[in-house]
C-alpha cells in the first residue's frame, strides 16, 4: 500500500473501482486545518480527466501497468492485430484504446500499456512523429514557401493531413500523431 507522499505523474491508482494515472498534483498544507493533495485523475478506459482531492497520508491502491513494445500487423473485423515484438505473441485491440489509429501503417513499432494483474491492453501509443507518404494532393507552386497557407494531403494510411503549398504526391512528411499536424517534410 501506498500513501499519497508517493505521488509522482504518471502514476496508475486504482480508484472507485477502475484505474486512473495521475497527470497532476499538488500538495496543499493550509495554516489552518489538515493537509491535503488536490490532483486531476485521468480514467485509463474513458480517457476524461476528473478533478479530485485526496487527505494527506491516505493509503492509496497503486496500479501495476506494463508498457510493452508491439508492432502492427492488420486490421480485420475483430479489431486491430500486433505482434510482440520478442515474443512474438499477438493481441488484438480495439481501436477506441489506440491514441491515433488514422496514422498506423503495417509493421508500425507502437507501445501498448497493460494492466499487469489482469493482462487487459489499457492504451496503444504510435510514437510522437511518424513518416508517411502523400499519395494525393492538388499540385503545389514553385516558390509558394513564404505564406503560411495550407492545403490538404491524403497520405498513405488514407488520412488526410493538411501540408504546406509546395508539398507535392509522392514526397515523405513527418507527422505529429499526438495532434495529427504536419511538422516537416523529410530528406531522401
Amino acid at each position: 500500500m501506498a500513501t499519497t507522499a508517493d505521488f509522482k505523474n504518471g502514476l496508475c491508482i486504482e480508484f472507485n473501482g477502475e484505474l486512473y494515472s495521475l497527470v497532476e498534483f499538488q500538495h496543499v498544507k493550509p495554516g489552518k486545518g489538515a493537509a491535503f493533495v488536490r490532483t486531476k485523475l485521468r480514467n485509463l478506459k474513458t480517457g476524461k480527466v476528473i478533478p479530485n482531492t485526496f487527505s494527506a497520508g491516505v493509503k492509496i491502491d497503486v496500479a501495476r501497468v506494463e508498457r510493452r513494445p508491439y508492432q502492427f500487423l492488420y486490421k480485420d473485423d475483430s479489431g486491430y492485430n500486433f505482434m510482440h515484438t520478442e515474443t512474438f505473441e499477438q493481441v488484438s485491440i480495439e481501436e477506441a484504446l489506440i491514441s491515433a489509429p488514422q496514422f498506423l501503417k503495417e509493421g508500425q513499432s507502437v507501445e501498448i500499456m497493460f494492466h499487469a494483474e489482469t493482462e487487459t491492453p489499457l492504451s496503444c501509443d504510435l510514437p510522437p512523429f511518424v513518416e508517411l507518404t502523400v499519395t494525393y494532393t492538388e499540385p503545389g507552386l514553385r516558390g509558394d514557401t513564404a505564406t503560411n497557407t495550407l492545403k490538404q494531403a491524403t497520405v498513405d494510411t488514407g488520412a488526410v493531413v493538411n501540408v504546406p503549398l509546395f508539398i507535392n504526391e509522392g514526397e515523405r512528411i513527418k507527422v505529429d500523431t499526438r495532434t495529427g499536424d504536419y511538422s516537416e517534410r523529410v530528406k531522401s
